[in-house]
């Protein structure tokens, strides 16, 4: 029998999974790389750091699923999104990374709309408006404050597909994960030739672009032998962590929807058509389903928000307990009535994406009063993020995307409690399914298919992908959150101001 990887390049770590035919997971292992924060608000890693974890993880992984190197046929590879990975002409990399959650380019976007002709016409040739996380703006940054290393630089890469290069020595993305890079031509599937004219960019900077399924290269032997494989094991296009997991918890059809906790909160709905926000609140890229799109939205610091208050705020708890530090807030939190009594909480501790596009946002809390404690923050972050990701599944549903189930994942759809919230926050029953572990086994489909397992990424989720759980609505939840999302809504709209006031005040 035939066996596939799934490797995904995450923001903390790169994991690894094994998967045979019937989509059984037969071993996994992850590998940590760290982060850089040279400033505040800036995020870089050092991409030598994704490659030792990629070659930890994929040996630990065939060595505990105990296959010999034949065995795995093909490898399948997702990562984090938006990710500028600079080579010279050599292939060797030009500075450490910019990563998704930085937020230095507010003035390459504004210079970027401004190039293009105004924010509406940007969004008409690439589907987005520019936001400070996505990797066209990164570009422009290393251009403008660091033009030694821009001339340099002879291929602008995403993390996975420089894993890709590490692995076959090829140059190749495909269209989810481009989709992000803001220069994609999302309706057409591929480089829009305009817009890089207009930023004045070469074409050859970047990757041939594929499709999630296709086949773009095999191991070179070097890599082979350096992750103990063979030559004859192939490597598909894959796709960005989002569309990644959409194919790994069966988001391949209209109707569904998934909401991801993890580091940041993502509410990822599939479109048969290109549907686009004019205003440019939600992301509208390439799915890696042949064809086919979807329509996303963003929190930046979603289960961030929570790792943030259980390591800083938390502190002692987390020194002692560890990862029972978590389950002990939520107990807590569980305590505390729906709407935490009056507190809310906004989770942008790293600026926001959509629907706001604002990296000048900050995180707060509003409406502490003496009678709070730790409970009531823990809850109130927990609802933050809820209404956070209400926020995008609002703007799908006012574009006229059904939405027929939602079906969570992450870190927050495996505490029952969190669950719970978002279905009452939603006022929408919530399911989890029998796969829960995200990308890297939407990238081992991918490349399932890729070897000839499937037909098609849609066969493929549907021969592996069940719902196991139902978390249903709270009738009497959903009121109180009814009556509490119209106020943390407000609650933006009346600080943004302040907000760019604060950015400004710590710069002095």
């Amino acid at each position: 029998m035939a066996h596939f990887l799934g490797i995904d390049i995450g923001t903390s770590g790169t994991k690894t999974l094994v998967i045979d035919e019937t989509g059984t997971i037969l071993g996994e292992a992850s590998h940590p790389h760290p982060s850089y924060h040279p400033k505040p608000l800036w995020s870089e890693q050092d991409p030598e750091d994704w490659w030792k974890a990629t070659v930890a993880s994929v040996r630990a992984a065939v060595k505990k699923a105990k296959l010999k190197p034949a065995n795995v046929k093909a490898i399948g590879l997702s990562g984090q999104m938006h990710g500028s990975v600079f080579l010279d002409k050599k292939g060797n990399v030009v500075r450490k990374a910019l990563l998704w959650n930085d937020q230095r380019t507010a003035a390459e976007c504004e210079e970027i709309e401004k190039r293009a002709g105004g924010r509406k016409k940007l969004i008409q040739m690439v589907a987005n408006p520019a936001l400070t996380g996505f990797t066209a703006p990164k570009i422009l940054w290393l251009r403008n404050h660091e033009p030694r290393n821009f001339d340099k630089t002879a291929r602008v890469l995403l993390p996975k597909d420089d894993i890709r290069r590490r692995l076959t020595g090829e140059f190749a993305t495909d269209v989810s994960d481009a989709s992000g890079m803001l220069l994609l031509d999302v309706a057409k599937r591929n480089w829009s030739t305009k817009l890089l004219s207009l930023l004045d960019l070469d074409p050859s900077l970047f990757a041939k672009v594929y499709e999630s399924e296709d086949v773009t290269g095999k191991l070179t032997s070097a890599a082979a032998k350096e992750l103990g494989l063979t030559t004859d094991c192939v490597v598909v296009g894959g796709a960005g962590d989002n569309a990644a997991n959409a194919i790994g918890t069966g988001v391949v059809k209209n109707g569904v929807v998934s909401t991801s906790i993890g580091t940041s909160g993502v509410v990822f709905a599939h479109s048969d058509e290109v549907q686009i926000d004019p205003l440019g609140r939600l992301h509208t890229f390439c799915h890696a389903v042949r064809g086919k799109w979807h329509i996303m939205g963003v929190s930046l610091t979603a289960g961030g928000s929570l790792q943030w208050f259980a390591e800083r705020v938390a502190a002692d708890l987390f020194a002692s307990k560890k990862g029972a530090c978590y389950d002990i807030l939520s107990q807590e939190a569980e305590a505390v009535p729906r709407g935490s009594e009056g507190l809310f909480f906004l989770p942008y501790l790293a600026g926001e994406r959509t629907p706001h596009a604002d990296p000048f946002a900050r995180g707060s809390f509003v409406g502490l009063t003496l009678k709070h404690a730790r409970g009531h923050l823990t809850r109130a972050i927990m609802e933050g993020v809820a209404y956070a990701l209400k926020d995008s599944l609002t703007i799908i549903n006012e574009l006229g995307v059904p939405v027929k189930q939602i079906r969570a994942s992450g870190g927050g759809a495996k505490n029952p409690f969190w669950r719970q919230i978002q279905a009452d926050v939603f006022g929408q029953d919530v399911v989890t399914i029998n796969a829960e572990q995200g990308p890297a086994y939407g990238a081992a489909l991918l490349a399932s298919v890729g070897a000839g397992a499937y037909k098609n990424a849609e066969e493929a989720s549907a021969a592996t992908i069940r719902v196991v759980e139902r978390t249903a609505v709270d009738k009497k939840g959903a009121k109180v959150y009814e009556r509490g999302y119209p106020i943390y809504q407000q609650l933006y709209q009346s600080l943004k101001d302040q907000f760019r006031e604060i950015d400004e005040f710590t710069r002095a």
